[in-house]
């Protein structure tokens, strides 16, 4: 059972160092795929596992419970999808002589490494490690950033670091405020750093260094989310990352670093009351979203229009979890997943479609639909998802948030919220619309999309169709969650 807990870690670790020794090779490849698979079936085999008893734990370092449980499913999916499209990515930029061999090799490390930090991220027991992890994600991710090394994929390189690293910074102190406080509630050493520590002594924390940690917390985890002040480096990351690298950076990467905040929120509660981050929460959730609708409604490009759709979710999330509630905690998750393998599918589509004209901006597209079966549709039903719209999951994600929030008598947040999604919706349809429909203009590009990313675009598709139709299987480990984090 210990060992099912490592390998999330391990097999991306190993798939990292064969890379990196072998170079960029077939085996390579397929062996960083495998790692993925690894994280996706032991991520499943630990849910069936947590339902007979609330976590598992390997060497007091190593803890997985459902959100550990949920989230490895979510790392697990995104990067399968991601690293089988990155083989004819990686092919066709080889070919076209956009990269190196020494830059693939870079690539074919660094993307299962990423994978592994992201699984220690959640799956540690300790909020050192998580701040370790999740500071990985940033120097790993940098650099598949900038693969290109285009004056602009540089740029948008140096933005992430400077603002996630000011930003895990601040998270870094609020850690060390968090260690301050539980070294005076009782406990010696490292232990006190330790989930289970901390959990036990919440309500002995001195509520005013809990609250100061609590906001450096929610700033600089914020930060790494996209929210709201330290947002701009989501939309230029994004746009210059290859799309598989994109797929992973909006469709995983910025829930992993939320979940940090939500398994911190029952120790913050305990000690200083629910009050206190929930209007922290619902602020920046806000003025997230408000700022998203308002990008959305001016985007040119088809990358950063994904990424302020991201932002815009990210937003959204944090919204519910201020609502706190059972229901909001797992309709919220339930999000993530849907959120992650939609938006992943619309990275890798949007991925050929740059690749074909040689542009992202939306200007420059159209017509996708009669041009392209397999890419229009899959775009299609990638934006349907980020709609809201049924059959798909985030329909009922949605719907749950909204009854959440006015349960927990924040229907005037409600209403703030759904005023600004219907900015961002009517955007994502006009946006939707130029890019999917139309007469294509002569001499108008073939769009052709490798093997490995034809088949990752419809297996992302029908992943979307069987989460929208079929969710309720998955209640159990949602539910669990939120029971497990406090929520009432």
């Amino acid at each position: 059972m210990s060992f099912l807990i490592v390998v999330p870690i391990l097999a991306p670790s190993l798939a990292a160092v064969l890379a990196l020794v072998g170079g960029w090779r077939r085996w390579t490849a397929a062996l960083t795929v495998l790692s993925a698979v690894a994280v996706l079936g032991s991520g499943i085999a630990l849910g069936v596992q947590t339902a007979a008893r609330p976590h598992l734990a390997a060497s007091g370092l190593l803890r997985v419970d459902a959100l550990s449980v949920i989230m490895l499913v979510v790392i697990g999916v995104v990067g399968t999808l991601a690293t089988w499209a990155s083989i004819g990515y990686l092919d066709a930029e080889l070919e076209h002589g956009h990269t190196d061999r020494h830059d693939a090799r870079l690539y074919g490390a660094l993307t299962p490494a990423f994978l592994a930090a992201m699984a220690v991220a959640v799956s540690a027991n300790n909020i050192g490690i998580i701040w370790v992890a999740v500071e990985a994600t940033t120097v790993i991710t940098a650099f598949l950033v900038g693969h290109r090394r285009t004056r602009t994929a540089l740029e948008a390189t140096w933005k992430y670091v400077v603002i996630c690293s000011v930003g895990i910074a601040v998270a870094f102190l609020g850690t060390v405020m968090l260690y301050f406080a539980a070294r005076h509630a009782g406990p010696a050493g490292a232990s006190a750093l330790n989930l289970d520590v901390l959990l036990a002594r919440a309500s002995h924390l001195d509520p005013a260094v809990t609250r100061l940690a609590a906001g450096l917390l929610l700033v600089g985890y914020g930060a790494k989310v996209g929210l709201v002040p330290f947002h701009g480096w989501l939309a230029d990351a994004h746009s210059q990352a290859p799309a598989p690298v994109s797929a992973m950076l909006s469709g995983v990467l910025l829930s992993v670093a939320f979940s940090v905040l939500i398994r911190l929120r029952p120790i913050i509660d305990a000690a200083v009351g629910p009050g206190f981050l929930r209007s922290g929460l619902l602020t920046v959730g806000l003025a997230t979203v408000l700022i998203a609708a308002l990008l959305l409604s001016v985007v040119t490009d088809l990358k950063r229009m994904l990424a302020y759709s991201s932002m815009e979710n990210m937003g959204l999330i944090a919204i519910a979890a201020a609502a706190g509630t059972r229901l909001a905690i797992a309709a919220l998750l339930l999000h993530v997943l849907a959120h992650g393998i939609g938006k992943t599918v619309l990275f890798l589509a949007g991925g050929q479609l740059q690749a074909a004209h040689d542009s992202t901006a939306i200007a420059d597209i159209t017509a996708v639909l009669s041009r392209s079966r397999l890419v229009g549709v899959s775009f299609a039903v990638g934006v349907i998802v980020l709609l809201g719209l049924p059959p798909f999951a985030m329909f009922a994600s949605e719907v749950s948030i909204a009854r959440s929030l006015a349960d927990a008598g924040l229907a005037w947040a409600l209403g703030i919220a759904l005023l600004l999604m219907v900015v961002a919706f009517a955007a994502l349809v006009a946006n939707a619309r130029r890019i999917l429909l139309g007469a294509p203009t002569v001499g108008a590009p073939r769009i052709a999309a490798p093997a490995t990313v034809a088949t990752a675009l419809v297996a992302g598709v029908l992943a979307c169709i069987v989460l929208g139709v079929t969710a309720g299987p998955l209640a159990g480990w949602f539910g669990a969650a939120a029971g497990q984090l406090g929520a009432g």
